[in-house]
């Protein structure tokens, strides 16, 4: 899943990224709110982690166009202001949840894991198919019974072909949804992830190659 984490105090940004990134979350950056719009522009984002008082174009008003945008696009507001007044505010915008400063990381990352489950509604708890069954809260993967260690892009590409329920999810997709903006779009990480998926999850294999179109779990 991908987030987008809008926030000007750089420190706390990156520091909100890694911390997400270790959920297995696909994390972009942005320290205001006009790098905000252009990311937005072009990338799909499951949620969008967006600090309410943002220079060049304020956090209000990218709330506002991502509410526009008519997508599902989930928003976490983050702001120093604690009164209810203003927690009301930032809802009334249309932002999914509201989180004042300062929190605890553990806390925003569960309200983001929360927030990805609305943003895909029809989305179980637990994915099961073909003998896996993938907990994406707890990051816990069974094949048959038997729990199959995975590293984070293994887990995120495993989890975004169960979520596929048997459609063909291109490398394109993947890179999309499992990895961030700086990845090399001509990379064959994919193809690599895929076949280190195959190996970890065994035999019979369970993971199909479509040729010239994706990968897919039937």
């Amino acid at each position: 899943m991908r987030v987008l984490v809008v926030e000007d105090e750089d420190v706390l940004a990156d520091a909100i990224a890694e911390w997400l990134r270790r959920e297995a979350f696909a994390v972009d950056v942005a320290y205001d709110g006009d790098a905000a719009l252009e990311r937005l522009g072009v990338n799909e984002y499951a949620v969008v982690v967006l600090d309410r008082d943002l220079p060049v174009v304020h956090g209000d008003d990218v709330c506002r166009a991502i509410v526009d945008s008519g997508g599902d696009t989930r928003v976490l507001m983050l702001t120093a202001a604690a009164a209810v007044r203003d927690r009301v505010a930032g809802l009334a915008l249309g932002a999914d949840d509201y989180l004042v400063k300062p929190f605890a990381l553990v806390e925003l990352a569960a309200r983001v894991h929360a927030l990805t489950r609305r943003a895909r509604p029809a989305a179980p708890p637990t994915l099961r198919r073909a003998g896996l069954t993938v907990d994406p809260g707890r990051r816990e993967v069974y094949r048959d019974g038997r729990y199959v260690s995975l590293s984070r892009k293994e887990f995120a590409v495993l989890a975004e072909l169960l979520r596929a329920d048997g459609a063909v999810v291109s490398a394109e997709e993947l890179l999309e949804r499992a990895w961030d903006e700086h990845i090399d779009p001509f990379t064959n990480v994919v193809r690599v992830t895929v076949m280190k998926l195959r190996r970890k999850l065994g035999d019979p294999p369970v993971i199909d190659t479509v040729p010239g179109t994706g990968y897919t779990i039937r």
